[in-house]
């Protein structure tokens, strides 16, 4: 495959890949299924009952920042290294990741960025996720078989993390545009966040670029030249640096992956993404057509 195809694979190649037993040392698949509380879903639970044959279920919270009080932050280096080992990923390991969201695609691309952000490029994201695999009829197990420990050597890229302070100085000096991934709704500040302490709205000049408007129906990712597209009209320019966001950090990795495959070198992630924003910002950079803070 070519480098910039390598994001994606197709549920067929993965399939085939399936049945002539490559899945080992050189190709590891990932369930990396994740809900929001209010979804009632128990992902690990559904993992144990099915799963694509030879994947390990990859859990955002466990291999992260445990000690800091916002969901899902990157973990250190030291931790992810060890997580992804225990996983049998080495770093010549091609990782193919999915989750079984209702739309195709929801956590997947979140551990995709998590892996490029720690130096490993051979990462891809299965195109349509489970409800595609299940869509075309391809197998799945309730077995699971714990892969042999291995080595799993970082080289962070530090610069595509940006912090509260960061964003918050971009306000002013305006060094990347920053793109947010919620429903325009929450965006706006109109519909609610799932959070219940946290209002709905956004980061000052911000642009909104729902998630979900870069899959058709089957969750398949949409051609390059549509992807491109929406860029254009959202008036983002992916010839410039930018920065994504979204509730806490997960959904914007959508927006970093549709870059990707457009060309742009690595987009940056604001890690504590609106969770934090709102935390910690000012009323007046809370940007709502609803009440916003006081």
């Amino acid at each position: 495959m070519a480098a910039q195809t390598r994001a994606l694979v197709a549920a067929r190649w993965l399939a085939d890949a399936v049945k002539s037993n490559r899945v080992g040392p050189k190709l590891r698949i990932l369930d990396a299924s994740w809900y929001l509380p209010k979804l009632k879903r128990d992902a690990k639970a559904e993992f144990k009952q099915s799963h694509i044959p030879g994947a390990s279920f990859f859990d955002i919270d466990d291999c992260c920042d445990k000690s800091s009080k916002f969901d899902h932050m990157l973990p250190s280096e030291g931790e992810f290294a060890d997580y992804v080992g225990n996983l049998g990923i080495g770093n010549d390991t091609h990782v193919v990741v999915y989750d079984a969201s209702d739309i195709g695609s929801f956590a997947a691309p979140r551990i995709w960025w998590m892996f490029r952000v720690f130096g490993h490029k051979s990462v891809s994201v299965l195109d349509g996720g489970f409800k595609n695999w299940l869509r075309e009829g391809h197998p799945v197990t309730d077995q699971y078989t714990k892969p042999q420990r291995t080595k799993f050597k970082t080289t962070f890229n530090g610069s595509w993390v940006k912090t509260y302070e960061n964003v918050l100085d971009n306000i002013k000096n305006k060094e990347f545009q920053v793109v947010d991934a919620r429903a325009n709704g929450r965006f706006r500040g109109v519909e609610p966040e799932p959070r219940e302490t946290i209002e709905p709205g956004h980061i000052p000049g911000s642009i909104n670029m729902p998630f979900t408007s870069f899959m058709d129906s089957n969750g398949q990712e949409l051609p390059v030249e549509e992807l491109a597209k929406l860029f254009q009209q959202a008036g983002v320019d992916i010839q410039k640096p930018f920065c994504v966001t979204c509730g806490s950090g997960v959904t914007a990795c959508h927006i970093a992956l549709a870059a990707h495959l457009c060309g742009h070198p690595g987009v940056y992630l604001y890690d504590g993404s609106w969770v934090e924003w709102f935390s910690k910002a000012a009323p007046e950079h809370v940007i709502s057509e609803g009440k916003g803070k006081h």
